[in-house]
């Protein structure tokens, strides 16, 4: 199966939290760590357990980007990296970055953002996505 979804990050699952509706999946992916927020359906369904490859993945327009860690936030993932690839549009642009184990994440953002962060090739940044936003999938 192909799907559109730019960030296809494949790990390892180090945790299953299970809840009454909902789980948190936590998958390493190059010595940092994912949490997805899914069904325990889902979870039961994708055999999701310590130990299972899984893939996170996550839509770019549900990436946003920080030029440090941030304190204080909701946002369960916060992945570091080094800005590779940018490209801007008319409007909103590409932002690429690699995480130290070689896997990329790739953004959505507006050019403004882009600007304001100053997320050129080599800069250091940090890629921030919800646990709601982080779908799971296995082979």
């Amino acid at each position: 199966m192909k799907i559109s979804a730019r960030n296809q990050l494949k790990g390892t699952v180090v945790s299953v939290k299970e809840g009454a509706v909902n789980g948190v999946v936590a998958i390493e992916v190059g010595g940092q760590t994912l949490k997805a927020s899914i069904t325990m359906e889902s979870i039961k369904e994708l055999g999701l357990a310590e130990g299972v490859e899984a893939f996170a993945i996550v839509k770019a327009t549900s990436v946003m980007f920080a030029t440090g860690k941030v304190e204080g936030i909701s946002a369960r993932n916060q992945l570091e990296g080094t800005v590779v690839k940018v490209t801007e549009g008319a409007v909103n642009g590409h932002v690429v970055l690699e995480l130290a184990d070689g896997n990329r994440v790739s953004g959505s953002i507006t050019n403004e953002a882009i600007e304001d962060l100053g997320l050129a090739e080599g800069a250091k940044a940090v890629a921030i996505v919800k646990a709601t936003d982080v779908i799971v999938g296995v082979e």
